[in-house]
C-alpha cells in the first residue's frame, strides 16, 4: 500500500511570508487581555476605509518568502506532502492577495491557496478549513490560534511559529522558523 503524502497547511502571514512588523503581536495581545477583557477569542475586523487602508499597509510589511519555502518545494515533488495556504487574510485584502499568488506562481507549489473570503473570525475560519481539507498538520504563528485549534484537533498536529518575545511559552510543537518547522515533519 502507498503511503499518501502528508497534508499540510500553512497560514501566510508570518509563516510563508516573514513580516518584520509580527514582532508586536505579544504587545498588541497583552494589551487586548489588559483593556478589552474578553473572555473569547476574537479579533478585529476592520469596517472604515481609514482602518482598512491601514491594514492593507500592514498586510503589505510582509514582503519576504519566509526560509523554508525551498524544502516545502522539494517535499512537494518528492510527493511527502500535499500543501496548501490557508489565510485568515478578510475579505477586502483577498484581490491583492490572489494576484500576488499568481503572480509568484504558488499554485505550482501548493495544491490550494485560501483567504477568508466570508470574513469569519479568524480561528473559526481555520478550524473550519483545516475539517474541509483533512489536513494533518497546520502551522501557524498566532498563539491564541495554536491553542484554540490544538483544542479542537486531536487528530492534526498544530505547529506554532514564535517569534522572539515568545520563545518562553511552553508548547509541544514550536519552533522559531518555517525552515526548522518544515524539517521537523
Amino acid at each position: 500500500m502507498k503511503k499518501q503524502p502528508l497534508r499540510v497547511g500553512f497560514d501566510l502571514d508570518g509563516v510563508i511570508l516573514y513580516n518584520p512588523v509580527r514582532v508586536l503581536r505579544p504587545l498588541i495581545s497583552l494589551i487586548k487581555r489588559f483593556f478589552f477583557k474578553k473572555r473569547d477569542l476574537s479579533f478585529y475586523y476592520p469596517r472604515s476605509p481609514i482602518e482598512r487602508w491601514v491594514w492593507r499597509q500592514f498586510h503589505r510589511s510582509s514582503i519576504f518568502i519566509a526560509p523554508g519555502m525551498d524544502e516545502i518545494k522539494k517535499l512537494v515533488t518528492q510527493k511527502k506532502i500535499k500543501a496548501y495556504i490557508v489565510t485568515a487574510r478578510y475579505s477586502f485584502l483577498g484581490g491583492e492577495f490572489m494576484e500576488w499568488a499568481t503572480r509568484n506562481r504558488l499554485d505550482k507549489t501548493f495544491s490550494g491557496i485560501y483567504f477568508n473570503a466570508d470574513d469569519e473570525q479568524p480561528h473559526f475560519y481555520k478550524e473550519r478549513m483545516i475539517k474541509k481539507l483533512g489536513l494533518d498538520v497546520y502551522v501557524e504563528d498566532n498563539f491564541d490560534i495554536v491553542k484554540y485549534l490544538e483544542k479542537k484537533f486531536r487528530r492534526s498536529k498544530i505547529i506554532w511559529i514564535y517569534n522572539i518575545f515568545d520563545h518562553f511559552l511552553s508548547y509541544s510543537h514550536k519552533f522559531p522558523s518555517l525552515k526548522r518547522a518544515i524539517e521537523s515533519l
